[in-house]
């Protein structure tokens, strides 16, 4: 009986912990998603998206080309880029990912 409650509350903090993590997901999408900032935003957030890279004056140059476009920037310095669908799927004639 003790194992089955164990059990039990194992799998409700496992439920909570993903429903946690959705809420999040849905908060950051809406943060950053797609038209989540105004043009006159895009120097800075590609600013921010370009600060630890050492390619500064390409990833400056293609970020603000991708955020005029989309209106977003993705979170952090790199990846994240599917809470931003345009930003991900804007490709170079090569296939590769034109945005930082």
């Amino acid at each position: 009986m003790a194992m089955a409650k164990l059990l039990c509350l194992l799998l409700l903090a496992l439920l909570g912990i993903s429903m946690a993590a959705e809420i999040q997901y849905h908060l950051d999408s809406a943060r950053y998603g797609p038209g989540s900032l105004k043009s006159s935003q895009c120097p800075s957030q590609c600013t921010r998206r370009c600060s630890k890279t050492q390619y500064h004056k390409p990833c400056m140059f293609f970020c603000q080309k991708c955020c005029a476009k989309c209106l977003c920037v993705p979170p952090g310095f790199y990846g994240n880029k599917a809470v931003c669908p345009c930003y991900n799927n804007w490709k170079t004639q090569q296939g590769g990912p034109k945005c930082p």
